[in-house]
């Protein structure tokens, strides 16, 4: 099948790296609470431009390691102990990274294994979906309390994600709340039970496994990413015009012509990525 591949696995940085069975895992891994340094979203910006560039990879999930925190955010030791100049670029270069994330065209899971706050928030919106832990963890962007305003695209992802006036109110409450009222916000997609059989990290692999081929045509979902991601920011008609391009695109596809055969034979249809 053309997702299956030998696990191949990166270890030795703060993101390790590893991929099969056409899904990259990106692990964040800085303890104790897996916060990012500059280094870190350097090692996550490569991680992300390795899965992007793999042409095996049709779904990328980022988790966390431990069992306590996806991510706390920026590391306030480093925030503290640095130039203003550096803490600018250091922000641009992290919105940097979660833009390529964001416009990478294969779909992303956020598996929020533990507390997910602040930056490690941000990094979560940056995603397609966000899958979460019952009971591990909080959520939040309580950078106010700081002193400061998350700035790692916080305040425009959250704003599209919740409406407007629901994320000024998150924001300068700073309070953080649990994965259940999130994924009533529309924050998280679904809430997987802690003690499941296989574990949190096997149901997302599960989980992620349905968007890869055979199953499903990895060039439609991603080009349902670009529709969504690109149009959005866009006037209407110019949006619809993008849509027009990205369906063509497809209609040309050997999947696409897969798929509606297997409609009219009344069988499933067998996906290639092609």
């Amino acid at each position: 099948m053309a997702n299956v591949m030998e696990s191949e696995v990166e270890t030795g940085t703060r993101v390790h790296y590893e991929a099969r069975s056409g899904v990259a895992l990106l692990t964040l891994d800085d303890p104790p609470a897996n916060t990012y340094t500059y280094e870190l979203m350097q090692d996550l910006d490569r991680a992300i431009l390795r899965a992007r560039m793999d042409e095996s990879v049709y779904v990328i999930v980022l988790t966390g390691a431990g069992e306590k925190f996806f991510c706390a955010g920026a590391s306030i030791p480093m925030l503290n102990s640095v130039t203003p100049t550096f803490k600018y670029y250091f922000c641009l270069h992290a919105n940097e990274t979660l833009n390529r994330l964001e416009q990478t065209p294969k779909l992303v899971i956020a598996a929020l294994n533990g507390h997910t706050v602040g930056g490690g928030l941000e990094i979560a919106m940056a995603a397609d979906i966000r899958l979460a832990r019952q009971g591990h963890g909080k959520i939040g962007l309580p950078e106010v309390n700081l002193g400061v305003l998350p700035g790692t695209g916080g305040t425009q992802r959250l704003a599209r994600l919740v409406g407007k006036a629901r994320a000024l109110e998150l924001m300068v409450t700073g309070r953080t709340f649990e994965f259940e009222e999130a994924a009533a916000l529309g924050m998280v997609n679904q809430v997987f039970a802690a003690d499941s059989r296989g574990g949190f990290l096997a149901q997302v692999e599960a989980y992620s496994q349905q968007f890869t081929p055979p199953n499903m045509a990895a060039k439609a979902i991603g080009n349902i990413k670009r529709a969504v991601q690109t149009g959005a920011e866009l006037p209407f008609q110019d949006a619809l015009a993008v849509e027009r391009e990205l369906q063509q695109l497809l209609f040309q596809s050997a999947d696409a012509k897969e798929g509606l055969s297997a409609y009219l034979e009344k069988r499933k249809a067998n996906f290639e990525a092609r």
